[in-house]
C-alpha cells in the first residue's frame, strides 16, 4: 500500500505543513532572484542619452515605415504648446510593435525639430531588451514616477501610456476603447508639475494583429506581474508566428493606417482647482479621448486599409 504524503512527511521526521512552506518560501526567492535581475538590465533614465544627431540621421527610415508602411497621418500638432514642459497623454494599441509611437514620434520631430526635448516612458521590459537600446537615443525612459519627473522638471515633452501593457493588449474587438484601467498617475503628474495635460488618440494601431486576449489570468498564475510588473500574458494571431503567447519577440505588423489626433491642452487647475477629485478629472480626460476614438472610428470604412 502507498503511503500517504502525510506518512511520508512523517517518515522524513517533518510535518506536511512545514514541507509546504520551505516549497512556498523556495519559490518566492526564485521569483525575486528573477525579479532582481531584471531590475538590474534596466538602464537608470539619463535623458542625455536622448541623441538629436541620431534622431536626425534616422528620420528617412522612420518616414518610410510611418507615411508608406503605415500611411501615417497625424492631425492637431498645433495643439501641443510652442515650448516649456508638457505631459502628451496617448492611448496605446498594437502589442509590443506599437506603430503609434513611430508615427506619433516622427511626426512631431518633424513638427517641431529634433531639438526640442521630448521623452517617453515605456514598460521596464522594453528596455531591458537587448535589441532596443536603441530606443534610449529616441528619449525612451523606464516608465516611473521619478523618470516622469527628471523629464518635465527639465523643460521638456513627456509622452505617457496610462493603459500601458494591459490597453496595448487588448482583444481586437475592444480595438475602438480608450481603457487605462482606471491608473490615474498621470493627473498626479501634471498637477504638481504644473503642466498642461495634451491627450493624444490614436486609432489603427490594434488592426497590425489580430488580438485575442489580454491573458490577465495567465499572467497571474505565472506569477508574471510579481517578476515582471506584468499584468497579461497575451495570446494573438500574427506573423510570422501564427499562434503568439507572450509577443515577447514581437511580429510583423500588418499595414494598418495609423490615425492621430492630439486635442487641445488642458489646463488641470484652471478647469478643476487646486484640489481637483481624481475620479472626477479621470472620467472626463478618458470620456474626451473617447469620444475623439468614435469619431475616427467613424471614418474607418475596412479595418487595416482605413
Amino acid at each position: 500500500m502507498e503511503a500517504t504524503a502525510a506518512e511520508a512527511a512523517r517518515t522524513n521526521g517533518r510535518p506536511p505543513e512545514e514541507e509546504a512552506r520551505d516549497q512556498s518560501n523556495l519559490v518566492t526567492r526564485l521569483v525575486r532572484g528573477v525579479a532582481s535581475q531584471l531590475q538590474r538590465r534596466v538602464p537608470a533614465a539619463d535623458l542625455d542619452e536622448r541623441d538629436p544627431d541620431y534622431i536626425r540621421e534616422n528620420l528617412p527610415a522612420a518616414w518610410l515605415l510611418s507615411s508608406l508602411y503605415f500611411r501615417g497621418e497625424v492631425r492637431g500638432l498645433g495643439n501641443i504648446p510652442e515650448d516649456g514642459p508638457v505631459l502628451l497623454v496617448g492611448n496605446h494599441s498594437g502589442g509590443n510593435v506599437t506603430p503609434d509611437t513611430t508615427v506619433f514620434t516622427l511626426a512631431y520631430c518633424a513638427y517641431f525639430g529634433v531639438e526640442r526635448p521630448f521623452y517617453q516612458l515605456a514598460h521596464n521590459l522594453v528596455l531591458s531588451m537587448p535589441g532596443l537600446s536603441f530606443l534610449r537615443k529616441y528619449g525612451t525612459v523606464a516608465a516611473s514616477p521619478a523618470n516622469a519627473q527628471k523629464a518635465l522638471s527639465a523643460g521638456a515633452a513627456l509622452l505617457v501610456y496610462p493603459g500601458g501593457d494591459w490597453e496595448v493588449h487588448r482583444p481586437t474587438l475592444d480595438r475602438n476603447r480608450v481603457d487605462f484601467n482606471r491608473r490615474k498617475g498621470f493627473i498626479r503628474q501634471a498637477l504638481e508639475h504644473d503642466v498642461p495635460l495634451v491627450p493624444v488618440v490614436s486609432i489603427g494601431g490594434q488592426e497590425t494583429a489580430l488580438f485575442l486576449s489580454r491573458g490577465d489570468r495567465l499572467a497571474r498564475l505565472f506569477g508574471l506581474d510579481r517578476m515582471f510588473r506584468l499584468k497579461v500574458l497575451p495570446i494573438s494571431l500574427a506573423l510570422p508566428w501564427g499562434l503568439n503567447v507572450g509577443d515577447f519577440l514581437g511580429h510583423w505588423p500588418l499595414p494598418a493606417k495609423v490615425t492621430i489626433e492630439v486635442l487641445p491642452p488642458i489646463d488641470l487647475e484652471e478647469e478643476f482647482g487646486p484640489d481637483p477629485d481624481f475620479e472626477e478629472v479621470y472620467e472626463h480626460i478618458t470620456a474626451q479621448m473617447q469620444d475623439a476614438l468614435d469619431a475616427l472610428a467613424a471614418e474607418r470604412r475596412f479595418p487595416v486599409i482605413g
